[in-house]
């Protein structure tokens, strides 16, 4: 009866969760667009308007884990109490901000606040939904992600055309309206009784700071710093008598195996709506609009079609879902490689199949990762995956970034790119459809098909064993 209730309260959980993660999403990339009418209105130079995006990283990485560390501890409604108050709190103080100081802790408020949406988004499909069903709703997550990932250009591009761009911090507010639905479905569940390491969490969330500064500035001294601080929060769980990261969530092969696919992955989720933006704009001459609604459609059916990837997984395991997602994204790398530079319509069309293999990759990465873990690791588990999944996404966009300083280039991996002046834009989709084959490599020798055999017909048994006994 009680695994019934907790089912029954997880499906009218997962439609909240997902608009609220549409708004979390919007928030962290739509201020991207009006970054340079910020910059004129105050009169700074990029690199400082930059931190309206480095701060809100730094802060919602940083959070993420955190978040997912307390949830092991407090109730998770407790949690996105106080995160989606922040995060509107935050939206409060950027509304009203008169100087930029003001935007930026704007910014960090929320980030603070919202860092507990992605968190919840992958502890609740965990707690609430048994691993046969699980997939499906980790689809729903998806589906949000695709979706806020779709909608924050063209919102923004909507808002700053008939309003002040200010306005945009009016929508981070509407979270706060799911607070009581979710105070009435998630229920009570506290963890173990545990002492929480603040040293060890300051010193993660040190270095993670430092690293992604690094990255997003370019400073060695940076890196330097998050390394010492890295050394030291290593020393930290190995001595510690209750750690903030236990060292032994490391010695779970499968799930240290699960983030270092992640982390690649991720990269290739990053890469593509980073450089597609570059090309139409440079080779193609488009407009920030028209960029935006030549992405919205591949954008639109990824997030229609994550439900459907949950049920694959659910159906035909994870495994296959990997792979029909490693071929998705593979075929779009390809076709972009060769193509760059053509018409806008099938870049469009190409869009679509990489969009739907990120899709699909998320949420089979994510069952699987859940699968490897105990239920007193699923908070901090996650949470770390999380944490990759913007370390990851930061060292993408850098390293991306810097190979399109060239911008020409005559040299061309694909032979049978024919755009001259997309050659460089050629390179780096090649590159990451190598990697897309690399990652289903290490995906095969880690979770291999007899293996995922095994852990499912553990799972059934211990299922049919649970329900016996009840």
């Amino acid at each position: 009866m009680e695994a019934v209730r907790t089912t029954n309260n997880g499906e009218k959980l997962m439609p909240i969760l997902a608009f609220t993660l549409v708004f979390s999403i919007m928030n962290a990339s739509m201020f991207n667009v009006v970054m340079p009418v910020i910059s004129k209105e105050f009169g700074i130079t990029p690199s400082q308007v930059s931190w309206l995006l480095t701060g809100y990283m730094i802060v919602y990485a940083v959070g993420s884990v955190t978040y997912g560390k307390l949830a092991d501890k407090y109730r998770l409604k407790d949690l996105l109490t106080f995160g989606l108050i922040f995060f509107a709190l935050g939206s409060v103080v950027g509304l009203v901000a008169s100087e930029y100081w003001m935007i930026v802790l704007g910014r960090i408020l929320q980030a603070s606040g919202a860092a507990v949406i992605p968190a919840t988004a992958m502890i609740v499909p965990v707690r609430y939904f048994s691993p046969e069903k699980r997939g499906r709703a980790l689809g729903t997550v998806a589906a949000g992600l695709a979706l806020g990932t779709a909608l924050a250009p063209i919102v923004a591009g909507l808002v700053t055309s008939f309003a002040n761009w200010r306005f945009l911090f009016l929508l981070s507010i509407i979270p706060l309206f799911a607070l009581p639905f979710f105070r009435k479905y998630l229920d009570n569940q506290r963890g173990t009784a545990q002492k929480i390491d603040f040293l060890g969490g300051i010193l993660l969330g040190g270095s993670v700071a430092l690293l992604l500064l690094a990255i997003s500035q370019a400073n060695f001294l940076f890196a330097v710093g998050g390394i010492v601080i890295l050394v030291l929060f290593i020393i930290r769980i190995r001595t510690a008598a209750e750690p903030f990261i236990q060292p032994k969530l490391f010695h779970n092969k499968k799930y240290a195996f699960g983030l270092f696919i992640t982390f690649l992955a991720t990269a290739l989720s990053f890469g593509m709506p980073f450089v597609t933006p570059q090309f139409l704009s440079g080779i193609n001459g488009l407009s920030p609009a028209v960029i935006g609604l030549v992405m919205f459609p591949a954008a639109i059916i990824s997030a229609f079609m994550g439900r459907r990837g949950g049920k694959i997984a659910d159906e035909k395991g994870n495994s296959f879902l990997v792979y029909t997602a490693i071929s998705l994204s593979f075929t779009c790398f390809v076709l972009l490689s060769i193509f760059v530079g053509t018409s806008p319509y099938l870049i469009l069309f190409f869009l679509i199949f990489g969009n739907m293999g990120q899709t699909f990759m998320q949420i089979a990465m994510s069952n699987t990762i859940s699968r490897t873990l105990a239920k007193e690791q699923i908070g901090v588990g996650m949470g770390l995956m999380s944490l990759l999944n913007f370390i990851s996404g930061a060292m993408t966009t850098s390293m991306i970034g810097k190979v399109l300083d060239a911008k020409q280039t005559t040299f061309h991996l694909n032979p049978f790119a024919f755009h001259q002046a997309g050659f460089v834009y050629s390179n780096i989709f090649f590159v990451l459809a190598v990697l897309a084959a690399v990652i289903v490599t290490i995906y095969y020798f880690s979770f291999s098909a007899s293996g995922g055999k095994k852990e499912r017909k553990a799972e059934h048994n211990k299922v049919n064993s649970t329900s016996t006994t009840a």
